[in-house]
């Protein structure tokens, strides 16, 4: 039996006073405490890398010695791809002008932060901004944006005449979810290796040519063209700046690698960035891709429901929340408000849990095996319907929206016409 989602009806005024006041304050040194903690990690772990070989060679088996160096490298990798990642957190933030009161001193870090992390700072920020301002629409919202039955080639579905049950996915007939299925069930194998290249160049992808974004976007949307969709003539030398950001560290990747040798380029920075991509890929997915989340379209969407079309998670434990800055387990409150700094973000967190009941959206699912879930179960959306939530490839939805076949949606309570 499938849940039935209430549309919450929540004023912006009412969710930002159910945040305590001392959440929005801002500090640039207690930020920095932060960067500082992150470089000096990855400091520690660099230099603690020097010591691997001479680890590893003190046995006498070849094959141990092998064994004992690839686990260390892999450690290593591991390690350092959450560090960086904590500092791509904290970049992130001073996008949203969270770092600090001043605009001036949060582009300055961020642009630094993110640009060694190969992401256009300026560009990313614009589209990233854009992504708050319409979580959950269906037509305005930047990333990770549900296909719908059409855009998967899906069974076609006259919506008009279509039986109740197909159109909510509960309680399907056998011989309709098989239709579905002939058409968009993969096998776990592929289900694996396309996850695997979503999480590998998932993000580049998202960077060069808008994969996971909006639809209605033009072919060749990107980050990189001042002149693609994303942007406004505005923000054209934005775009360029963050450009020549990118290309300075391509240029001092290079000169490190004709220096020192490229494999020592690929051991300290390419696989630790590759860690990073899939981290990133990761969170952001699964902060916005689950069978119980709603996506609006135009007739019911709001700031404050698209706010609360996101999920909170547990990420590897105390550790993960610590290294990363509780991107994961903070997210909702960072979408009600975006300048709450992430180490305010748990009191704010805590308020709004209690504040919203059933509203809030909360997960303790392993995070590797929600990753795999979420991927194989959120397949697709109908092509109609003001109110949608995903489907899985058999056309199963387990929430669908509380309805009345004479009043229409509740909305808390109230009914909308």
């Amino acid at each position: 039996m499938a849940e039935k989602f209430q549309v919450p009806n929540v004023s912006i005024k009412e969710l930002l006073g159910a945040i305590p006041p001392e959440c929005f304050h801002r500090s640039a040194f207690k930020s920095s405490l932060y960067v500082v903690q992150d470089v000096i990690l990855s400091a520690i772990l660099i230099k603690g890398s020097f010591y691997i070989p001479m680890i590893s060679q003190m046995t006498d088996s070849h094959s141990l010695s092998l064994f004992i160096s690839a686990s260390l490298w892999s450690l290593f990798w591991f390690a350092l791809g959450l560090v960086w990642t904590g500092l791509w957190v904290i970049a992130h933030e001073c996008g949203h002008q969270a770092y600090s009161s001043r605009k001036s001193i949060n582009n300055s870090v961020g642009f630094v932060l993110h640009s060694l992390l190969l992401v256009p700072y300026h560009s990313w920020r614009i589209s990233h901004g854009k992504h708050h301002a319409a979580t959950g629409h269906m037509s305005r919202d930047q990333v990770f944006v549900p296909k719908t039955r059409a855009q998967r080639n899906g069974p076609k579905l006259d919506y008009e005449d279509a039986d109740e049950k197909i159109l909510t996915g509960v309680d399907m007939p056998e011989e309709e979810q098989l239709k579905v299925s002939e058409l968009l069930e993969d096998a776990p194998l592929a289900v694996f290796v396309n996850l695997l290249l979503q999480q590998l160049i998932g993000w580049p992808m998202y960077l060069v040519r808008n994969a996971s974004g909006q639809k209605h976007y033009p072919r060749g949307t990107n980050h990189f063209n001042p002149s693609s969709a994303i942007f406004d003539s505005r923000h054209f030398s934005q775009i360029i700046a963050s450009d020549l950001g990118i290309g300075l560290v391509l240029g001092g990747l290079y000169y490190w690698g004709t220096q020192r040798g490229f494999t020592e380029v690929v051991s300290y920075y390419l696989i630790p960035y590759l860690w990073v991509n899939n981290w990133l890929v990761s969170i952001t997915f699964l902060q916005h891709t689950d069978p119980a989340l709603p996506h609006y379209r135009e007739g019911m969407w709001n700031f404050q429901r698209g706010a609360l079309c996101t999920i909170d998670r547990v990420f590897l434990g105390p550790i993960g929340a610590y290294i990363l800055h509780g991107i994961c387990e903070t997210h909702v409150a960072h979408h009600v408000s975006s300048k709450i700094p992430h180490y305010n973000a748990w009191k704010a967190t805590d308020a709004l849990k209690e504040y919203l009941g059933p509203h809030y959206h909360y997960s303790d699912d392993n995070f590797i095996v929600a990753l795999y879930k979420s991927y194989r179960d959120c397949v697709f959306v109908e092509d109609k319907g003001d109110i949608v939530f995903y489907k899985d490839a058999r056309g199963r939805a387990s929430r669908v929206p509380a309805t009345d076949s004479k009043q229409g949606f509740s909305d808390s309570g109230i009914e909308l016409q």
